[in-house]
């Protein structure tokens, strides 16, 4: 059965990001016999296109995904800046968290009258149901996550498309609108070295989540043109042209 797939990754051996056991629980012990068992009974014998929030949670109340205050990075597009930069500031992102990490690049889902997990076949979001095990699981995480954000926290988004805030996307649909009044959200907007941003602070994409934010009376800040940030701190090495090496250098020489 391929359950070592997820589960190997919480093995001893391979030390988990973000201190499950202790910063980011409060000090409460996982117990991660009950939470596999939640997370099978969640899907295991049932329609893959038919999942519920419900479905999953026993397994969210079990490991739900709560960080320290002010610790929170979001992300919409630029997953891999995201979490450079979560790692270099000691911020955690919801990959950081238990099921966050477990869960991340994988797929699964069940099938009706088999015991079996199932990691080869599942559904397609887009080609064939959104109620598929995989993105509800997502949703509900995401969702949580969010509403325990407290303080300041931060976003980061790809300036370098049209609408860097996609109202569409989990962060979207699901994080933003799902924040706490009184919590202040910074947004970081990053763009590709050597092209001319496609999206700013003052956009229409932009505007759009300050629309949505206000409604929630939560505070809003955003910070453009990471690219230019970086050039006042220091000099880029000819040809790093990547979003990766514009955020990474950025993390360097402004925060050391």
């Amino acid at each position: 059965m391929p359950w070592a797939s997820i589960w190997g990754r919480s093995s001893p051996g391979r030390p988990p990001p973000g201190d499950w056991f202790g910063k980011s629980t409060g000090g409460r012990s996982r117990n991660c016999q009950a939470i596999r068992q939640a997370f099978m009974s969640a899907f295991i014998s049932k329609d893959p296109c038919k999942a519920t929030k419900e479905d999953y949670n026993s397994l969210i109340n079990l490991a739900p995904p709560t960080v320290p205050c002010g610790q929170q990075v979001f992300w919409s597009k630029t997953k891999e800046l995201a979490h450079e930069y979560a790692k270099r500031r000691r911020l955690m992102t919801l990959e950081d968290t238990l099921l966050g990490y477990l869960a991340d690049g994988l797929r699964w889902c069940g099938e009706p009258g088999s015991s079996d997990l199932n990691i080869w076949s599942c559904p397609d979001w887009r080609k064939d149901c959104r109620t598929n095990y995989l993105s509800v699981f997502w949703e509900v995480l995401s969702e949580r996550f969010a509403e325990s954000a407290c303080n300041t926290v931060q976003v980061v988004l790809n300036g370098s498309l049209e609408d860097a805030f996609d109202s569409m996307s989990i962060f979207g649909r699901v994080e933003a609108p799902n924040l706490r009044p009184q919590v202040e959200l910074e947004a970081w907007l990053v763009h590709d070295t050597g092209k001319p941003p496609s999206d700013s602070c003052s956009g229409s994409s932009i505007r759009k989540l300050k629309s949505i934010l206000d409604g929630r009376n939560v505070k809003f800040r955003c910070m453009d043109n990471l690219r230019n940030k970086l050039t006042q701190a220091c000099t880029l090495p000819a040809g790093r042209d990547a979003l990766g090496a514009v955020l990474t250098d950025f993390l360097a020489c402004s925060f050391s």
